[in-house]
């Protein structure tokens, strides 16, 4: 496991297209999918991945208790399948499946939508305002698979609900942390170390 932190995209960073199959419905999702929303979470994830697992059930909790806003979600998967299953889409389809996700989770064969948005690690966030320009991009809150402390999703929750109430967004952000997503062979983009 190697540890991994955000690449930190510069805020006010527009938020690049995407056409990805959701795992679950096998629709093709885009930004398209979240024009009436205010804001939009774009989040890194994988299965496999023990900081994923540690903040799991946050994650679910986030598209339970935002379902019926102003944001829009979506989860993206880029790990090489062929080297780690777990991350495939079947398996995403599981995952999705058990806990419940009220939203898509969609997954990136090529890697090229981890590319665009400069996505390291899993988990990896993004958070949009109406314009879908960068207002966060940092860890969910500062609990981490060894440190006791408890997952609240304190950081991410207080960006989405300035954008959501027109508050401006702290500039002070914390990269998250997490695995590295998983390459395939030679496909890994410059900016990831």
């Amino acid at each position: 496991m190697a540890l991994t932190a955000s690449t930190m995209l510069p805020l006010g960073t527009n938020a690049p297209d995407f056409h990805l199959p959701e795992v679950v419905s096998g629709e093709t999702i885009s930004l398209a999918n979240f024009a009436d929303k205010k804001a939009l979470l774009v989040m890194f994830i994988c299965r496999h991945c023990p900081f994923v697992k540690h903040v799991q059930k946050q994650l679910a909790l986030l598209g339970e208790d935002y379902f019926t806003s102003d944001l829009g979600i979506v989860a993206i998967s880029a790990n090489d399948a062929k080297n780690y299953p777990d991350d495939a889409p079947e398996s995403l389809k599981a995952m999705a499946t058990e806990l419940g996700l009220k939203f898509p989770l969609c997954y990136d064969e090529t890697q090229e939508t981890a590319k665009a948005y400069t996505a390291a690690c899993t988990p990896d966030f993004f958070v949009f305002d109406s314009e879908r320009k960068l207002v966060y991009r940092g860890q969910l809150d500062d609990s981490r698979p060894s440190n006791g402390k408890p997952v609240t999703g304190a950081d991410l929750r207080a960006a989405i609900e300035a954008v959501l109430t027109d508050k401006p967004v702290p500039d002070e952000q914390n990269p998250s942390i997490g695995c590295n997503i998983k390459w395939k062979a030679g496909n890994a983009p410059s900016y990831f170390g």
